[in-house]
Order: structure tokens, then sequence, then C-alpha cells
């Protein structure tokens, strides 16, 4: 079981949940037709990504429409579900949330971002997460018949001590839901997602909803993965599409012996 079909759901959001909801549904399916084991969803699926959406779209965790569609979803199709992240409700809170369900359609982990997007580039993009969100405060990592697989939220993989505390807890695929959009995506996107993978010599996939000029937010789209090598295997453009990618998970393995930064570390010195 060293080898494994994975799928991005690059998907278009839509101001009207249900639309959304809908359109990730489709897509899913048609994903796990054609044989993907593991399906990821972009960040904030079921809203728009703007701070003023948050409250409205937001939902209690579990029990809400979106979680139950999702928890249906990997039970029917019997498959690992990474399901993007929704805005969550939890009393007077709001937390960007991921969800992971297994094939018996069990949430598994659960995440809360816990790196807040609040930037201002000269410039360019101008965004505040903290004046709605709550920051998360714990890692997550879940088990999957393939290894362990480490959740982040898209700022987050800007944080390589993040990155490298869900590696050492014996992550082998690091899951990125994200969102960046036309400021940092060509900056950065490509970058990162190479520099994470190849710093913990494991697989970084990063899941980005597709770009609608007309709405307020315009993401960058090219969802990706990256092998323990630092290289790209898989990217999408900026429209709607699957990004399906076969994982060797033998090569985590031949690359850590080639090059053994795992066994050079000196961190009584960093």
């Amino acid at each position: 079981m060293n080898k494994i079909e994975v799928s991005l759901c690059q998907m278009k959001v839509d101001a009207d949940k249900a639309k959304s909801l809908g359109k990730a549904r489709r897509m899913i399916e048609e994903a796990a037709n054609l044989g993907a084991q593991i399906v990821m969803l972009p960040e904030m699926f079921n809203c728009p990504y703007d701070i003023n959406c948050f409250h409205t779209y937001a939902e209690e965790l579990p029990m809400g429409e979106t979680a139950l569609l999702l928890a249906e979803l990997a039970r029917s199709k019997k498959i690992y579900l990474v399901g993007g992240s929704i805005p969550e409700l939890a009393g007077r809170d709001l937390y960007n949330t991921c969800l992971v369900f297994d094939p018996e359609g069990q949430i598994i982990g659960k995440y809360r971002k816990a790196h807040l997007f609040d930037v201002q580039v000269k410039g360019g993009i101008e965004f505040r997460e903290s004046a709605v969100l709550k920051a998360g405060d714990s890692l997550t990592l879940v088990n999957t018949p393939w290894g362990k697989i480490g959740i982040m939220i898209c700022y987050d993989v800007r944080f390589p001590e993040f990155a490298r505390k869900l590696a050492s807890a014996g992550a082998k695929m690091i899951f990125v839901p994200a969102a960046f959009n036309l400021t940092t995506g060509p900056a950065h996107w490509e970058t990162l997602f190479r520099s994470r993978a190849l710093d913990n010599q494991l697989f970084c996939l990063g899941n980005s909803p597709a770009r609608d000029e007309n709405a307020s937010y315009h993401a960058y789209g090219h969802s990706l993965a990256a092998n323990p090598w630092g290289r790209i295997i898989g990217q999408l453009d900026e429209k709607e599409g699957l990004l399906t990618v076969e994982l060797d998970l033998d090569q985590i393995e031949e690359v850590r012996q080639a090059i053994p930064v795992w066994r050079q570390r000196r961190p009584e010195l960093y």
C-alpha cells in the first residue's frame, strides 16, 4: 500500500451556499469514481472568502449541513476526505476549520487554522482575518492506511516550524486547503509548497478555489502537489478542475536515505 491516488478539487465558490455544496458533491464523486482514495477540497469552499461573509455562512460542527454532506460522501464513496475549510461557529467564536473524514463517514480529525491571514502588502493585498476569526491552538494529524496525514490551512504553510512539528510527529503527507491571492500567489505559492516538501522530505499538497473574477477576492488557483525531492508532480491553472496525482510513498524513505538530514540534525544548536 505504498502508492495512493489523491485528488484535489479546485472548485469555483458560489455566493449561494447550496450551489457550492452541489459543486463540491459533484467533484468529490467524480474524483472517487476516477479512483481517488483521498480527496481534498479548498479553503472556505462553502463561503466567499470575505470576512464580511464568514458569520453568515458559519455552521456549528459537527452537525452543520456541510459536515453532514461531507460525511455522507466519504461514506458512500469509501474515501478519506479532507474537507477543505469552512467558517465554524463555536459559541460566540468563529474559526476557519477543516474536518477530515474516514471511509465510514466518521470525523477523524478537526483542525482550526492556527495562523490568521493578517497582511498589508503595499500596492497589493490587504486582509485581516483576525477581525472576525479566532486562531486555533493545536496540531492535527490523522491516521490512514498509508501513514499519518498532517493538516494546515493556507497561511500556515508560511511557518516552517509548524510543518516540521507535523513531520516530526510522523506525517508523510501534509494537506493544505488554501486560498492564496493574485499578489501572494504568483510570488510565493509554488516556492512555499516545494520548500515545505523539501524541508521535511514528504508530500505537501495545496488545494485552492478556482478563480472567480467577479468575486471580491480573487484566488490564485494553481492547486498543486510537491514530492519529497521538492518537485512539483502536478499543478492546475486558475480554472476549475480536478488534479489527480499518484503519490509513491516509498520516495519518502528513498529521499531520506539519500540526503539524511533527519539523522544529521543538530537540535542542540538550534
